[in-house]
């Protein structure tokens, strides 16, 4: 052990009584960084938890990319294209997708015996991946579609079956608004009606799509079009790695080629990922904040024990002892102190962002925030680039401070001593 860690070691740990007035406020300072660190991991804790849920809901819905006809008119019923694209074979072969399938949306009236309610009909069909609606389900189960005929089944959401007073089993009446065109200038429009009945109900929280979508057979939809039984509405892509789905919505744009557009789900929803991308900004302010405060609070420790310690100072001055050698022992006293808070800190704040995870104790207003209860998701790599980020700046700020010794003469210290 090099003379400086056993100077300080003593100091930290001694019983004198000359360090009375340092204790206090050394336990001050432990827990400021203490709470400063909890705060810090529960920010970044919650920021990446809202985001990573409401991502995953919008990307569940709708996966990361779509691929539909190139069309000017901005509505929820793309023209149709043929399921048999040249293309995808190419885009199967990308390691980054996980999984491609067809789909068709259809926009309908509900009618009960009390209220209407418009709705979306999304058809999907046999390749399509309900992982996300089964883990959301809270009554019935999922439909199956199959070769050998049209199912009538419907998956609603909790939203909706509440709001029009239906169950599991119920009969739904849809009314729809068919354009047909014969020719360029020969447009009509005609009523349709068709008959589901819900075999499923699912709740996500997330409003803006529960009060609306639910989830058919895709040839439902292509009886109420008059499309081909192959055609369809677009694709959806799933991709692996969530970070590089700019790059390969741009991939898969080029591959699909001319006639089709491939948009990801940041550029179908830009309104709510803006919205998201401010959180950062948010954590930011309050990291930076805490770290100031940590900062300024340890640079005060620092300056009290050193000029509590003024009579020692003197003395080792006077024993041979260089500057750098004595700013290194009231180093080691802050890296102790930064340390102890860190420990406690991370402790704290690990330990109710985990009691968030499984019990749920803090809840929000779905209809605001898109979820009922708050999110919360821990990453290791990012608690120790916090913890890290965190020491080297405290250490960083006291570096200037601790210059204060070679203010220090020994003959005045130990002569007023």
């Amino acid at each position: 052990m090099s003379i400086e860690r056993f100077i300080a070691k003593r100091i930290i740990f001694g019983s004198s009584g000359s360090n009375q007035l340092s204790r206090p406020i050394m336990k001050v300072s432990v827990l400021s960084i203490a709470l400063g660190m909890a705060l810090m991991i529960l920010t970044l804790a919650v920021v990446s938890g809202f985001q990573k849920e409401i991502r995953n809901k919008l990307i569940g819905f709708g996966a990361h990319i779509q691929i539909t006809n190139y069309d000017n008119n901005v509505s929820d019923e793309p023209q149709p294209i043929s399921s048999r694209q040249d293309f995808l074979d190419d885009l199967k072969e990308l390691p980054q997708i996980r999984h491609i399938q067809s789909y068709a949306t259809k926009s309908g009236i509900i009618k009960t015996k009390t209220d209407n309610e418009g709705v979306l009909l999304k058809g999907i069909g046999a390749d399509y991946d309900w992982s996300f609606i089964e883990q959301n389900l809270v009554a019935g189960k999922t439909f199956t579609v199959s070769d050998t005929g049209v199912t009538r089944s419907i998956v609603i959401s909790k939203l909706l079956a509440d709001k029009l007073e239906l169950k599991l089993d119920d009969k739904m009446v849809i009314y729809f608004l068919i354009r047909r065109t014969d020719s360029a200038e020969n447009v009509s429009y005609e009523q349709r009606v068709k008959t589901f009945f819900i075999s499923g109900i699912y709740n996500t929280g997330y409003e803006d799509v529960d009060k609306k979508l639910t989830l058919v057979d895709i040839r439902q939809i292509r009886k109420l079009n008059y499309w081909n039984e192959d055609q369809v509405g677009g694709f959806e892509i799933a991709i692996n790695d969530y970070k590089q789905i700019d790059e390969l919505g741009a991939e898969v744009n080029a591959i699909a080629g001319q006639g089709f557009v491939a948009q990801t789900i940041k550029e179908t929803n830009p309104t709510v990922f803006s919205w998201l991308d401010l959180q950062d900004m948010n954590a930011v302010i309050v990291i930076t904040l805490m770290l100031l405060v940590a900062g300024i609070n340890m640079i005060s420790v620092l300056l009290i024990l050193i000029l509590e310690r003024t009579n020692m100072i003197g003395i080792l001055k006077a024993l041979g002892a260089k500057n750098k050698s004595i700013r290194q022992v009231f180093l080691y006293n802050a890296l102790y102190l930064i340390g102890k808070g860190l420990f406690w800190g991370n402790l704290l704040g690990i330990g109710i962002a985990l009691m968030q995870q499984q019990f749920g104790l803090f809840t929000l207003d779905p209809k605001t925030y898109y979820i009922s209860v708050v999110p919360v998701y821990l990453d290791v790599a990012t608690i120790l680039l916090l913890n890290a980020g965190t020491l080297v700046c405290c250490l960083l700020m006291l570096i200037v401070p601790s210059f204060i010794v070679a203010k220090i003469t020994p003959v005045k210290s130990i002569r007023f001593s």
